[in-house]
């Protein structure tokens, strides 16, 4: 039981998910147009939410919200199923299997046999596709490999219902009832405009002014948790930064990719100048991850190092708060 479905890699797993999804079902959309209608440039801070023992960094909204913007704004449904049982989770899945449908599944990475062992650790907001059975055998798609792959029936259950923060409960999900004309233009706008409020959102731990209140615990954090469980927190923030769901490097690259395809469909050259702007901001952020990490990898010869680190921080939080105000302005 092997569907025709199309496999091709991204940068991010739920954009890669829905552009292959969506493809498959007849509309054809790219990965970067799906991260901007879906609203997926973001910051958040969650010092109350411990991941790996360290505060919870986020450069994407909660699992599942870019397909649902992006559905409402395309104007098709979204069906989803979360169990309680493993079995009946199996059966919902070998059921849709049997009707040709592809279909996305949430899952943790920590057991995702195919990942190299240095990005596998409990982290439970990861898509992949499903897209058939051979005997106890899945078929994967899953969009941040660059060839398909296979889970057994058993190692698929294990990562379908990780437990921990976001647990996927065997969460499945496929598109239904795809319009025959979409609105391009007016998705484009919404998506713009919702994230244009979340980067410039007037909340301490969000946005633009997330990403400050970050820099100043750095400032902070050698004095008062201590030098090695700073580093560690370090090293979370570059992991999700650039190891999962590519975060804040990757994501601005996607975001400013989405921008220039933007700018050619609402005839808007203001856009293609933020573009240019959002890959240097791209680029800020890979420099603060590379500086991290030699930091937290002890490897760093500067001197006032998590100083240094903070106005890197700092820098690039001023940068995006410029554009994103532009691009609110552009968009008027």
């Amino acid at each position: 039981m092997k569907i025709n479905f199309e496999h091709n890699q991204s940068a991010h797993c739920e954009n890669g998910v829905v552009s292959n999804l969506l493809s498959y079902n007849g509309l054809k959309i790219s990965e970067p147009m799906v991260f901007g209608i879906g609203s997926g440039a973001f910051f958040i801070y969650l010092p109350f939410i411990k991941v790996n023992y360290a505060p919870g960094f986020s450069f994407r909204p909660v699992p599942g919200f870019i397909f649902s913007r992006v559905s409402k704004r395309l104007g098709f449904k979204v069906k989803r199923y979360k169990f309680k049982s493993k079995n009946k989770a199996q059966q919902a899945l070998d059921a849709e299997l049997k009707k040709n449908n592809p279909v996305g599944l949430q899952v943790g990475v920590y057991n995702l046999t195919y990942f190299p062992d240095e990005y596998r650790f409990h982290f439970n907001a990861h898509n992949l596709v499903v897209y058939g059975k051979d005997n106890d055998n899945y078929l994967i798609s899953d969009p941040v490999m660059s060839e398909v792959t296979t889970l057994t029936d058993k190692e698929l259950e294990k990562v379908r219902f990780a437990k921990g923060p976001f647990a996927p409960k065997g969460h499945i999900y496929f598109p239904t009832e795809l319009p025959s004309n979409v609105d391009l233009k007016k998705a484009i706008l919404k998506g713009i405009k919702q994230t244009c409020r979340h980067m410039l959102a007037p909340v301490p731990i969000v946005g633009y002014r997330g990403i400050r209140y970050v820099a100043r615990r750095i400032r902070k954090w050698p004095d008062k948790i201590g030098v090695k469980k700073t580093n560690h927190y370090l090293g979370q923030l570059v992991r999700m930064q650039e190891e999962i769901g590519t975060g804040g490097g990757g994501f601005r690259f996607i975001f400013a990719a989405f921008l220039q395809e933007a700018a050619a469909i609402l005839e808007n050259p203001k856009l293609l100048e933020l573009s240019k702007e959002m890959t240097a901001i791209g680029d800020q952020w890979r420099d603060f991850a590379i500086d991290a990490s030699r930091l937290y990898k002890n490897r760093s010869k500067e001197t006032d190092a998590y100083n240094k680190i903070a106005d890197k921080l700092d820098a690039i939080a001023l940068a995006e708060k410029a554009l994103f105000s532009e691009l609110k302005k552009s968009i008027k």
